[in-house]
Parts: C-alpha cells; structure tokens; sequence
C-alpha cells in the first residue's frame, strides 16, 4: 500500500563520511531534505563540541547581517529577494564572508556615530538659536519701556535689608541663566524652582513651536525655552542644581544686545554648515545599504545554511584515527538511491577519493512518521497531525478526509449561494498562490486562511452540491423541473395564508422531485421546518454510522498489515457486530419505513400507522413489546422483526464481555504457558501481548521490543477501552445530530436575513426604492458573508473537526508516533525567517 494511506517505510542508516567530504556531503543532503540524523554526542556540552568555533563564528555573522537589517529596514530601503536560495559556501568562503561583513558593520557604525555627533551639535545650535532669539524678547520688554514690570520684579527678588543697603550703592543686578528643557517637564520644574528658591527667582519661558530631533532614537521631541533671573550666588547654584535634576540644558547667552547678535549669527552660520555635512553623511549612509540589500537576502541563506551544516556536524562522532565522521540517520526506503547519489556529489564537491558508506542498521526503535504530501494534501494532514502524528505504518486518514470532511461540513453548509462565495475565495487564493506565497505576512488569520485554501475551495464545491439538493440559495429555492405538486390554492392564499401546508394526500403527483428538494416547500409555511426537520435528522443519523462502521473497518486494515491476531478477532469482530446488529439496525428501519408507509398508502401502511424509529429502537434495547396500536395498525414492520431484534441485542450485548476478557485472558493464558516451559514461545507471546499494535510489523524494518506490561495493567486498560466503545457508539450516534442543528440553524439565518433585511428594499418603488434597495443590499451582503459565511462557516468547520478527531478517528487512530523531521535548508530557513521577523 502506498505512502497516501500509511506512512512511508523508514530505515535506520549508519553514514561514513570522510572528514574532508563531511561538509560538501551534509550540504547536498540539507538541500535534498531526506535525512533526519540522530545525536550521538547527547552527554557533551554544547560548548565542547568539535565545531563550536565554526557555529560561533556563524552566530556572529548573523548578528552583523541583523544590525544591517535593522539599519535598512529604518530607512525604508526595499531588499532585493529573487526566491532563489544560493547554495551553501565552501568552509574557505566564510573568511571573505566575515571580512565583508565586519567592513559593512564597522563602516557602518562609524557613518553612524558621525552621524549621531553631528545631529547631537546641530541640536545644540538649533536650541541656542531658539534661546538668543526667545531672550531677546525678554531683554528687549526690559529695555523698551517696561520699566515698571522689572522694577516690582526686582523688588520681589531683594529682600529688606539689601534693598536698605543697595539704597546707598546704586541699583541693584540680576543674575540669569537660559537653557531648554523638554515641555511635558515644565510645570514640574517650574513649582520644584518656586519651592526650592521661597519664590526669589523670575521664571519666563516660551515654547519652541516646531519639533526637534532627538540624535539618540531619532524622535521628535517638544522642548520649550526658559530664562531664570535671581539674586545672588547661593541661588545661582541652586537653581543650576534644579536645572540638572531636571536635564534642562544651559546654555550661554550674552547680556549685551551686540554680543548676543554676533553669537546669533555665527550660530546661523555654524548650522548651515552643518547641514551640507549632515547632507553628505546620510548620502554615504543610504549608498552602503543600498548596496548591502541587494545581497543581504542572499547573505542570509547562505549563513544559516553554513551554520545548519555544522550544527548538524556536530551531532556526529569522530573514529579513532580522526579521519572519518560516524552518523546515524532515518532516511525513506524508497529514497535511499537518491541519498545516495547526493553522497557522491558531495564527495566529487569536495575533490576526495574516498565514497561514503551508507548501510542499513537492525533495531528495535520506533521509526518516525513521514507521510509524503503535496500542496494539495498538505492542508488535510495537517489536520490530522493536529490531533496527533500517526504511529510508524499506521492508516492514514487524511485520504479518506479529503472527501468526508468537506461533505461533512458541506451536509451543515449547506446553501448554493453561501457554497459559490466560499468556493470563489478559495479558488482566488488557488489561482494566485504563487503571487500570495511571495507576499509573507504576519498575519495569523491570512496565513490560516492562505494555507487551508484547498480545503476552503472544496468546502465551497461541496456545499454548493448540497444546496443544490436542499434546494436553497439565499433562503430561496430553484424551480428547475416544475413542481411534483398540484394545489388548488389561489396566488393570494398562497401569499398571504402564513398557516398554508401540503398535504401529500391530495396535492401530490406521486413521482418524486428529479433532483433535490421541491421548490413547492418554499411556501409550506406550516410543515416546511417539520418535513426538513425529520429529512435532516434522519440523514444525520444514517452518515453518522456509516461513518463510524468505516472508522471500525480502518482498524481491520491495521491489525491484517500488523498480524495482530488477538486484536483482529477479539476487538475488530465484536466492535463490528455491535455496531451493525445496533445502529446498523437502526438505519435500515429508516430506510424500511420510507419505503413501506406513505401517506397516499392504506391501512395498514399509511403515515398514521407509521412507528416511531426512536421508541422502536428504545423498546428494542429494553426488550419491550409494542402496545397494539388503536386504529388497527400492525405492530411491526415487517415478518418476525420481535424475535430478531431480540437476537440481535442478546449478540450485541454478549461481544461486550468477549471485548472486555478475550485479550487480557489469552495474555494471560500464554505468560503462563511461557513460564511453564521456561523459555517464552516468541511468537505466541508477541502475538498475545500485542495490546494495541506493534510499531515494527512484516514491512516496518523495526520491531516494538518493550518491557511486558503487568496483567492488572492489561485489565484495567482493555475495561477502559471497552466501555469507551459502548458508551461511545451511543454519544458518537447522537453526536451527528449537530449535521441537522447546524444545517437548520444555518437556513433559518438566511431566511431571517432575507425576510427581515432584503425583502424591506425589494418591496419599495420608484427612483427612492432604488437609492433604499442599494443601502439594504449593501447590508444584506455584509452580514451575510459575516454572519452566514465566515461565523457560521467557522462554526461548521470546528464541528467536522471534532466528528473526525473523536467520533472517527478514535475508531482506529492512536496518533502515538513522532513526525520524521529531516535535515532540510528550506524548512530551516523558513524557520529563521520566521524567528527574525517576531
């Protein structure tokens, strides 16, 4: 059987390599993605590995590549991505790789720093300028006649005994200092300088109006100025200390007119000068990483895959005479050829003599799961990984969901008109791929979206095909082969009776619709929901056990390829008799009792001597014999339908004790016999003890070797099991009644949608009903695909996954085994894009 329905068979490879050829030969085995290699060293230190040095040296390469990454994307410049992935560099190309990078980095920092010194001074002539030209004002109010403002500021700042001494030495001076300080910090600063200094100082300040660039991250910063006028020495230093607390700058300002002019301009002059050379430095900045992204992408691959390789070289051991490399590897069966031709390339790379030696080792390890999938398949394994990876040479169901899923969610989903949007998406992203994949994003939600658009497309298809059978698009139906039905109702009965029902009796043809439902149950306002109640949940019923009898079948195909015997007749059998003599049962009533009543029939075979399914099946499992029915109906349904049914219960009910005892009692029976003649019969035993499946079997290349499991173990396992099984074919049947909830629950939003939203414009006239029927269609649609398309569509989707994950899939799937995890530059690539990008 092929790797779509198991997983492929692996091998457990031991690799010679010789120490010349190691690189080259890992590198063309990272780039073919074939080979997941063990660790042979799991006792040594990281950092005592023999070639750290060369990981190291990687690290710090990427770390340079980063900073420049950083320093490109802060300046807006787009880096160059062909898609191609380079090959990996010789060992000899990481000397120029490291040269080059440590010349961009350190050229870099220089431009940098030069850069930062130069905005870090221009923002000091810019404040200074700020300052003379705001202090001017200041001076130019004192000089100009607001004589009395000064002198009732000068009396605030002297007290009375210098102003009685200053009466005989002449007027008094005031000192003052100027600075800025960052706005969002002025009244703090201005309340600490009133506390601090009892209120002798004069503050006057004035915003800055245009923002200033901080050299340090490049921010724009709102600052203000502001000039402090005082008396004396000891409030000097004060008022210093404040400004420092605070990071105000300070800044000279002179106090005659003149110098403050001539300072004034020989800072305009400085600035200008500044600028041309500002200029230069970031035309030299932009020019270096133009040049380092056209390459950086490039550079990228080209580190990660030299560190990928010694990283990988790492986990191989070195022989005795240092001239060989030892691996251990899982490699497919069927690629084995293949690896091995990439081996001698990589041996021919490197100029030795010597071929590499691949050979197949014996073990008792369980090998990982690797099953082969392509963009299509992808998707639907994911799925079935999500809930666990399948053990070595397990079925597979992703196949078999590739089909039952989507007509699973589709039997919910079902609505032309919903189905042809769904599909329309995925068939866009579909078409688009290519352009899509190139756009990587961080967005979750897309990348879900983008990554199930197979399924989303199939989803689409399917539910368009069960629309076409419910016979609803958009809460409507469609009138392709004339109704089946004759009423001899007029147009406004029709239209206005809300209590209006069909009566097959009278109104019916007799020939069934062609396909799908009859359009005339569109106006059936009375009986519609209990006609589509009763059809849905009927089909529910029966897909559900269908389903469930084709999850117990899978199990037979894993105990044949397996040998397990023991399994095969004492779970496979019991679990399939109780399941068909049970709920197969059922569904055969179903379909019993739309053959033989109707209600155009006669007695006793018309719809009012129609039984019940659900009160037939209770009185079955009880043992209960019907109550003669008052108009003369036959009991049953058909001939000696009592005593099968009884037969039928007495089997069901006797192979749950042959699931609960038969194995753990066999078990027994040959640990006994074993210890009887002293030496175990191999094959009885593994065989017996075989509690769920060997991971090895006839074709696995690996055989399950584990310790015997203690009898109270098996017991205790198999009782859980089993009573898993019994309780879980009732709940699991019940189960797929969400088919029929979710189904009905999705046509009543539609109809809600039609009948209380479109309906209203479609019922106005005239030029204004137009405008109005443009706004509610507009409404219309927008809740439609939010509400019907992508909430109703998740909802629907959740539900088939866990119908699959639980009520399938537990039937036969153990998802014990771990994934096959090779050796490959793209993924780890991919994973380092990934990694840089959070």
């Amino acid at each position: 059987m092929g790797s779509l329905f198991r997983s492929e068979e692996m091998a457990l490879c031991q690799l010679f390599l010789q120490s010349e050829a190691a690189y080259a030969c890992v590198s063309e085995l990272g780039e073919l993605g074939l080979v997941q290699f063990r660790d042979l060293n799991p006792d040594v230190n990281a950092f005592q590995r023999k070639f750290v040095n060369e990981v190291r040296r990687c690290d710090e390469m990427e770390r340079k590549l980063r900073y420049l990454e950083k320093e490109i994307k802060k300046d807006g410049i787009p880096m160059l991505d062909t898609g191609e992935s380079p090959e990996a560099p010789q060992p000899r190309e990481m000397i120029d790789l490291e040269a080059t990078f440590e010349k961009l980095e350190n050229e870099l920092r220089e431009v940098n720093q030069n850069a930062e010194a130069l905005k870090r001074n221009f923002l000091e002539l810019t404040e200074l300028k700020h300052i003379l030209r705001k202090t001017q004002v200041f001076f130019d109010e004192q000089e100009g006649g607001v004589n009395q403002t000064t002198e009732s500021m000068t009396r605030a700042l002297i007290t009375d005994e210098a102003r009685t001494a200053g009466a005989s030495m002449g007027p008094v001076q005031l000192g003052f200092v100027a600075g800025v300080i960052l706005r969002e910090r002025l009244p703090a600063f201005e309340r600490m300088l009133w506390r601090a200094c009892r209120g002798n100082v004069f503050l006057r300040q004035a915003m800055i109006e245009t923002p200033l660039e901080d050299p340090t991250n490049g921010d724009q910063v709102h600052k203000s100025v502001f000039i402090i006028f005082f008396q004396g020495d000891q409030l000097k230093t004060r008022v210093k200390k404040i400004c420092e607390g605070f990071r105000a700058t300070l800044y000279p300002c002179p106090e005659a007119p003149a110098d403050r002019r001539e300072m004034a301009m020989g800072v305009m002059t400085r600035i200008e000068d500044l600028n041309t050379v500002l200029g230069q430095t970031q035309d030299h900045r932009h020019r270096v990483l133009v040049a380092a992204a056209k390459n950086l992408k490039n550079w990228f691959v080209k580190v990660r895959k030299i560190k990928a390789i010694y990283h990988t070289l790492n986990l191989f051991n070195l022989d005795v005479t240092q001239k060989c490399l030892i691996a251990e590897c899982w490699v497919p069966l069927l690629d084995i050829e293949t690896i091995q031709l990439a081996l001698r390339r990589g041996t021919e790379r490197s100029g030795s003599s010597v071929p590499p030696i691949l050979n197949r080792m014996q073990t008792f390890e369980n090998p990982p799961t690797y099953n082969r999938t392509n963009k299509f398949t992808k998707a639907f394994q994911a799925l079935i990984d999500a809930y666990g990876v399948a053990s070595y040479r397990e079925m597979n169901p992703a196949p078999y969901t590739i089909i039952t899923f989507p007509f699973l969610f589709a039997v919910m989903f079902g609505d032309l008109g919903h189905g042809a949007i769904m599909a329309l998406f995925g068939l866009w992203m579909i078409r688009k791929e290519k352009g899509l994949a190139a756009q990587k994003t961080d967005n979750e939600i897309w990348n879900i979206f983008f990554g199930g658009r197979y399924i989303i497309f199939l989803m689409g298809v399917f539910s368009m095909y069960t629309g076409l059978i419910y016979n609803d698009i958009f809460s409507k139906s469609l009138n392709i082969f004339g109704s089946h039905w004759h009423l001899s109702y007029n147009k406004s009965t029709v239209m206005e009776n809300k209590f209006l029902q069909l009566s097959p009796k009278g109104d019916y043809e007799g020939a069934p619709y062609p396909f799908g439902m009859d359009p005339i149950w569109q106006v059936a306002g009375a009986n519609k929901i209990i006609f589509h109640n009763a059809y849905k949940m009927k089909i529910s019923i029966i897909f559900g056990v269908i389903h469930m009898i084709f999850g117990v079948v899978m199990s037979w195909h894993n105990h044949t390829y397996f040998r397990n015997r023991i399994s095969l007749l004492y779970e496979f059998i019991p679990q399939l008799i109780f399941l068909l003599l049970l709920f197969f049962y059922m569904v055969l009533l179903m379909f019993i009792k739309w053959i033989k009543f109707a209600a155009t029939n006669k007695k006793p075979y018309n719809e009012a001597c129609a039984p019940s399914i659900l009160i037939t099946f209770i009185d079955m499992v009880l043992f209960n014999t019907p109550k003669p029915h008052p108009e003369k109906c036959e009991t049953y349904m058909f001939f000696g339908q009592h005593t099968i049914q009884v037969l039928f219960v007495l089997v069901a009910v006797g192979c749950i004790p042959v699931m609960l005892l038969a194995k753990p009692l066999l078990i027994m029976q040959a640990r006994k016999q074993a210890n009887e003649e002293v030496q175990p019969i191999a094959g009885a035993t593994s065989d017996a003890e075989a509690g769920g499946m060997s991971n090895g079997g006839p074709h696995g290349g690996a055989g399950g070797h584990e310790e015997e499991e203690e009898l109270s173990e098996i017991f205790i396992h198999q009782s859980i099991h089993t009573i898993e099984y019994v309780l879980g074919s009732v709940s699991h049947t019940a189960s797929y009644l969400r088919l029929w909830a979710l189904s009905l629950a999705h046509a009543q939003l539609a109809e809600v949608l039609w009948t209380m939203v479109l309906s209203i414009g479609l019922k106005q006239e005239g030029p204004v009903g137009g405008i109005v029927l443009t706004c509610v269609f507009a409404f219309w649609a927008i809740l439609t695909v939010g509400i019907l398309v992508l909430m109703e569509g998740l909802s629907a989707f959740l539900h088939t996954l866990r119908l699959h994950w639980v009520e399938f899939q537990s039937k036969f799937y153990k998802g014990q085994g771990y994934a096959f995890q090779p050796f490959s530059f793209d993924a780890i690539i991919e994973n380092g894009a990934a990694a840089a990008e959070e």
